[in-house]
Order: structure tokens, then C-alpha cells, then sequence
């Protein structure tokens, strides 16, 4: 039995999505101007009823792991809903095979309709996948477009020197006064000059530069900088309060930002 003609009510799914990708668009986008344009369409169709709204704030088009949209699907299988409108097909999704996978084979096979209000798609009409291919493919470049963006901008501030993680390595800090730049820690900078000291000057090991560490009760990078997931860890140490690994030591000795930082100069001068 087709679930859309067995209801003179049919029962939609409001869908909204919002990601960071949206750029200057967020504004016009919005989770609440989605829902405008969204309850308005509705309103004007009489034999429209809602029947649920499925809210991701914050997650990519390119991808169909979102808990509203799986909360959706699991709506759609429990035969919850008949319908489905966006405010255009690009909240949906952007990724070409997946979105075509969904609203070419999922919904049909569900008896779902489906309504992009902004591209002019309902899937109800003959004509209203005339485009689909075409907008798909379209949503699809654009956010390899965005993505490509991103990764330039950010390429662009790296070689200026500008810092783009969120937490900063140990042994530094955020400048208070200037954005994207580190200053060193006034205390963990010292261990880690200390530690290419041992490493370069006295030739120490991983393993025991990690045990001299433990062995002096210096925090590990995780308890100084009070990262949560990695506080939750036991501890190789017998005190249950610290936590240096010979890949901790790697990864300091590795890092690029302590690599341009720290040279052989500076440690030496260090040890005096």
C-alpha cells in the first residue's frame, strides 16, 4: 500500500540542517529561517500535517551520519511519516551518491515523498525530478568548492606562522592579546626544553626521559592542560597521578612547533 495516497493527511518531516560549511549563508540559513519558510509551505497546503521536526545544527552535508537525519530514517521505517520538505535540496545532503542513494531508492521504496521547497522539487509531480540530477551533482561540487577553501585558508595562516588547533602543545599558550598565536608557558616550556636537553645533550632514551619524568611526579601534557578524555585514562604510574609515555617523548621530539621553536641554541642556554 502506497503511504502517501492512503492519507488524505499526509504526515511530514520537517528536515533542517546547519553546518560551520554554510560560511556567510548561516545567517540566511538558520535553523529558525528554515523553519519559517518550512511551516509557512506547510500551512498553505491544507492536507499537509507535521508530524515531527528532525533538527542537525552543525553537521556537514556530506555525510548522512547526523542523529536527526537517522532519527528520521528510523521514523520513516516505524511508517511515521509520509513526507518529507527541506528548505532546498542542499539541506539534505551535498555528497552526490548518497543523496541520489536516499532520495532515488530509500524514499521511493518507502512510499516517501519528498519536497525541496527553494529547487522546486516534489518528487509527487512528473516533473519534479526533472533537475534532481543536476542540483546533485551541483551540491557536490560546491562542497569539494568549500572544502578546497578551507583547506587554502587555513594552508595560508600555517605559513604565516599563525597556530590553528584548538588546545595549544604543551609548553605554550594562547596570546591574550594577538589570535592564532602561541607564547610559551611559563612552567611547561621549561620541561620541554628540558626534555630535547636530555634527548640531544645527554642522550637519554624515550623510555628514560618518560621514567625520569615519572619519577619527579611532573604532570603529564594531559593533567597540565586538564584534557578530560585523557584524565580518564589510569595511569602507567603506581600514584595514579601521572602519565608520561615513551610516545608522549616521540611525539614532543617530533612535533614541528617545538622543532621551530626550541633549537640547540636554546637549550643550551637552558642548561646555564
Amino acid at each position: 500500500m502506497n503511504r502517501v495516497n492512503s492519507y488524505r493527511n499526509i504526515r511530514v518531516a520537517k528536515y533542517i540542517r546547519l553546518s560551520r560549511e554554510d560560511g556567510d549563508d548561516r545567517e540566511s540559513e538558520s535553523v529558525e529561517n528554515q523553519r519559517d519558510i518550512i511551516d509557512n509551505y506547510i500551512s498553505s497546503h491544507e492536507e499537509l500535517i507535521e508530524a515531527g521536526e528532525y533538527v542537525d545544527d552543525g553537521y556537514t552535508g556530506t555525510n548522512f551520519n547526523r542523529p536527526g537525519f537517522q532519527k528520521m530514517v528510523k521514523d520513516i521505517e516505524e511508517e511515521k511519516i509520509d513526507c518529507i520538505i527541506t528548505k532546498d535540496l542542499s539541506r539534505f545532503g551535498r555528497d552526490h551518491i548518497d543523496t541520489g542513494y536516499y532520495l532515488e531508492r530509500f524514499l521511493p521504496a518507502n512510499n516517501i515523498r519528498y519536497i525541496a521547497i527553494g529547487d522546486n522539487v516534489d518528487t509527487i509531480k512528473p516533473d519534479g525530478l526533472q533537475f534532481l540530477t543536476f542540483k546533485l551533482s551541483f551540491n557536490d561540487y560546491y562542497a569539494q568548492d568549500i572544502s578546497n577553501k578551507i583547506k587554502s585558508v587555513k594552508q595560508r595562516k600555517i605559513e604565516k606562522g599563525e597556530y590553528q588547533a584548538g588546545i595549544p602543545p604543551y609548553g605554550y599558550k594562547k596570546d591574550t592579546e594577538i589570535k592564532n598565536h602561541l607564547v610559551p608557558d611559563e612552567y611547561s616550556s621549561q620541561v620541554v626544553k628540558e626534555i630535547f636537553d636530555m634527548y640531544v645533550n645527554k642522550g637519554m632514551s624515550t623510555i628514560k626521559i618518560a621514567d625520569e619524568l615519572n619519577r619527579r611526579e611532573i604532570e603529564s601534557p594531559a593533567m597540565y592542560l586538564k584534557i578530560p578524555t585523557y584524565m580518564k585514562r589510569k595511569s602507567v604510574n603506581p600514584s595514579g597521578k601521572y602519565m608520561w609515555l615513551r610516545a608522549q617523548i616521540g611525539k614532543i621530539l617530533r612535533n614541528e612547533v617545538y622543532l621551530r621553536k626550541c633549537s640547540r641554541k636554546e637549550i643550551s642556554k637552558s642548561k646555564s
